[in-house]
């Protein structure tokens, strides 16, 4: 009889199981969604840059994004701060090729960039090219055509081979870098960061050999990292 009763109970649970279920549906549930939002995020990308990143799900939080392998993990933070880094990314991309009409800081697109930082044609033109950038990404900062203003203490998170926020300590895609000039005694160069690569950051930058180029430029050579759209850092 004993027998009999295990048997049945048995067959009982087991019937019971497939119904009852341990949470296994709602986490499946929760993968679908983060499956739709990576989907979305990728058509933000040329298809030619989604080697460049994989699918990231956070279960707990139940959000999805697309986050570049060779970059940082703060682009786990927010979704939308993901978003903005990949558009300006594609942005910066799509001008890959822009060059001077004549070598002398001019041309149509040259000169809408110097206008977005209220510069006409003749001026230097790597940050009005980064600016311009995150303004048609919807960020109204940085707005500024001299290249040490893009880097402000509040912002500045790398500086001469060094992390200067315990808070930070990886690159991400959009980050602006800038160059040293021992003549000038400051920062003349600046440029995005598009993916790291090892000891390297492959950039997109203007007024790069008179036109808008990637590069591959070691870390060594890089002076400064300022980060303009992480909120509330708190760096000072």
């Amino acid at each position: 009889m004993a027998t009999l009763y295990s048997l049945f109970f048995g067959f009982l649970f087991a019937c019971l199981c497939p119904f009852v279920g341990v949470g296994d549906s709602d986490v499946n549930q929760k993968h679908v969604v983060a499956r739709s939002i990576a989907t979305r995020q990728s058509e933000l990308l040329p298809e030619r840059l989604l080697p460049h990143y994989i699918h990231r799900y956070d279960v707990l939080s139940g959000s999805g994004l697309l986050f570049n392998v060779h970059t940082s993990s703060r682009l786990e933070r927010s979704g939308t701060e993901g978003s903005i880094r990949q558009q300006i990314t594609t942005i910066a991309t799509a001008e890959l090729g822009i060059k001077e009409a004549t070598g002398n800081n001019d041309g149509k697109r040259v000169e809408q960039y110097l206008r977005y930082t209220n510069l006409g044609k003749g001026h230097q033109w790597c940050a009005a090219f980064v600016s311009w950038c995150y303004g048609q990404a919807g960020l109204t900062q940085p707005r500024n055509p001299w290249s040490p203003a893009l880097f402000p203490n509040a912002r500045t998170y790398w500086k001469r081979g060094k992390f200067a926020n315990l808070q930070i300590r990886e690159f991400a895609i959009a980050d602006v870098f800038g160059i040293y000039s021992s003549s000038a005694k400051r920062i003349n160069h600046v440029g995005l960061i598009k993916e790291r690569d090892n000891k390297y950051l492959i950039t997109i930058e203007g007024n790069s050999n008179n036109r808008v180029e990637s590069r591959r430029r070691h870390l060594s050579t890089i002076y400064a990292l300022a980060d303009w759209i992480t909120e509330n850092q708190n760096l000072n």
